[in-house]
């Protein structure tokens, strides 16, 4: 039996199997991306796929801390895309 990886969300501090999460990537070149396949190069973060978490990210500015630079606009929009469908 395989076991599956758990990731714990910045905004909510819940745990949950890694492929529920969506993960947050500063490149080695400094870019901020949305990693949809959980594979990109870089210091990743993980944030639950839902509203409020995104709201509980921009307010306090856990992904900015985590990945220690700044979170453009563009890139909350886009994880507003991916958590809307």
């Amino acid at each position: 039996m395989k076991k599956t990886p758990m990731r714990r969300c910045l905004a909510t501090n819940e745990s949950f199997p890694k492929k529920e999460l969506l993960r947050i990537v500063r490149t080695p070149e400094g870019e901020v991306k949305v990693d949809l396949s959980g594979k990109l190069n870089g210091k990743g973060a993980y944030i639950s796929k839902s509203e409020t978490a995104l709201e509980i990210a921009k307010k306090k500015n856990v992904l900015g801390r985590a990945l220690e630079t700044e979170i453009p606009e563009s890139v909350y929009e886009e994880i507003a895309k991916v958590i809307n469908g």
